[in-house]
């Protein structure tokens, strides 16, 4: 069967910006198997699959190497594919997913995402954290699902080298790296999942929906500009709404075409 495929870059106002996710929409879903041996030859950060149900459609996210609970580049992806490809025009969409469901609605030419606030919470440092990161942390938390490590100064994360097999012998999902931001935006972050196959994330929404809340507190505001500082780099603006996130971004479309399964 031939399946449609679409590359876009996701939290990005530039090409080759922001975080590139592939979505495929499908009929209905394929065993887990295939699934996951599409996102691994597709070799991007993930991989989303959708299946429309009714006015709205399900969607489920893969790395080369795991299914993920909750994206947010590759829903954001999702959401541009549907308003652009696949129901042109559409303004609102809902996507059911094993977060519960994702409400999305366009704003201009950016997407304002609704997603489940992942507040974190103060943790006791791993072992070799800082080793790990080659940096001392100011701060750790984590929030269920990764530890959250604020470090000194937006300057310390931007040039931050750490040792990513170090980093994949920590229990966790993954490591987000953060700081107060420069250059105009409230805070800057990094994020690396070795232990999911991914060395550095290039823009996280799930990242983002632990850094909106823990950033908001902080600075007293529930709007904050964030921008991920990989080599790619991406940025989104956070709202922080009690237990709901909004996260919002742009999208570049890059390329379309058909997977042969």
């Amino acid at each position: 069967m031939r399946i449609p495929i679409y590359q876009v870059d996701a939290f990005a106002t530039r090409r080759f910006g922001g975080n590139p996710a592939a979505v495929m929409p499908l009929p209905s879903f394929l065993d887990d198997a295939t699934l996951q041996g599409l996102a691994l030859e597709n070799n991007l950060s993930e991989t989303a699959f959708l299946v429309r149900q009714g006015e709205d459609w399900r969607l489920r996210w893969f790395t080369p190497v795991v299914e993920e609970p909750l994206c947010g580049h590759a829903t954001l992806a999702s959401a541009w594919v549907v308003a652009e490809r696949l129901d042109p025009g559409r303004e609102r969409m809902v996507f059911h997913t094993a977060s519960g469901p994702l409400r999305v609605e366009r704003n201009g030419t950016r997407f304002v995402m609704d997603f489940p606030a992942r507040p974190p919470a103060p943790a006791a440092p791993p072992e070799g954290l800082d080793a790990a990161l080659g940096a001392r942390a100011v701060d750790v938390l984590h929030d269920r699902f990764n530890y959250l490590v604020r470090l000194e100064s937006a300057d310390t994360v931007r040039r931050l080298a750490p040792d990513r097999s170090a980093l994949a012998r920590i229990d966790a999902r993954g490591v987000i790296v953060t700081a107060a931001g420069d250059q105009g935006y409230d805070c800057v972050s990094r994020y690396f999942a070795p232990a999911k196959g991914i060395d550095e994330d290039p823009v996280t929404g799930g990242a983002h929906c632990a850094l909106a809340p823990y950033w908001a507190e902080r600075l007293g505001k529930p709007e904050i500009r964030a921008y991920q500082a990989s080599r790619r780099g991406g940025e989104m603006v956070c709202r922080t709404r009690g237990d709901r996130v909004e996260l919002e971004g742009a999208c570049v479309f890059y390329m379309e075409g058909q997977a042969e399964v």
